[in-house]
């Protein structure tokens, strides 16, 4: 897993240890506590905290992509990128939203991921991000008039932040389950428990 390394991001750890996560005994989940909203109109919210800089997020991004496609619909999907207050991954939250705006978030996930962990590239700057951009037949302008203007992107590019430190996120791929259980880790056992916790909170619903 990718952990903060920032010492910004250290310094809010430090904050956020007053009031931790309720581990729960022999569980591979923790109660998340506070509990958060989660899904409207009786919707069971997923939330998959990830990190273009994290190579488990890389390769765990096909198998939640697909697991998300395969939910009925009382499930709703949401990815939120993490910067543990690094500038330049706040940049890279920015972009993906812009992105998601323009309907290019899926098509271009696995792009990014390369351009950042394989190739180096610098994101953050508009330049560097124009030109790689370019390349992958994106509309550069409308891009960055949507990057400077939308109300939506800033508001979910803010969000996101909110929400890191709401469910007190360290570490990167981490899953939430209607804003109950917080999964940390990649794989196979993360789905597993996802699919668990989910019919978990199906069975609560119905009974309600």
């Amino acid at each position: 897993m990718h952990r903060r390394t920032t010492l910004k991001g250290l310094l809010a750890l430090a904050t956020l240890t007053a009031s931790p996560l309720l581990f729960a005994q022999g569980q591979d989940y923790q109660l998340v506590k506070p509990p958060q909203p989660g899904g409207a109109n009786g919707q069971i919210e997923v939330l998959e905290f990830a990190s273009f800089a994290c190579v488990h997020c890389r390769r765990f991004a096909p198998e939640i992509s697909k697991w998300a496609a395969a939910q009925g619909k009382d499930v709703v999907f949401k990815k939120v990128p993490v910067s543990f207050g690094n500038p330049a991954l706040q940049a890279l939250t920015r972009m993906y939203y812009t992105l998601q705006s323009m309907g290019l978030d899926e098509k271009l996930e696995s792009s990014i991921f390369e351009a950042v962990q394989d190739r180096r590239l610098s994101l953050d700057k508009e330049a560097v991000r124009n030109d790689w951009l370019t390349k992958q037949g994106v509309d550069v302008k409308k891009f960055n008039d949507t990057w400077r203007t939308s109300f939506t992107v800033d508001s979910q590019t803010k969000r996101a932040e909110q929400l890191t430190l709401a469910y007190k996120i360290q570490a990167t791929p981490t899953v939430t389950v209607n804003g109950k259980y917080l999964i940390e880790g990649a794989g196979p056992q993360t789905l597993t428990t996802m699919d668990r916790l989910i019919a978990q909170e199906r069975s609560a619903q119905a009974k309600k």
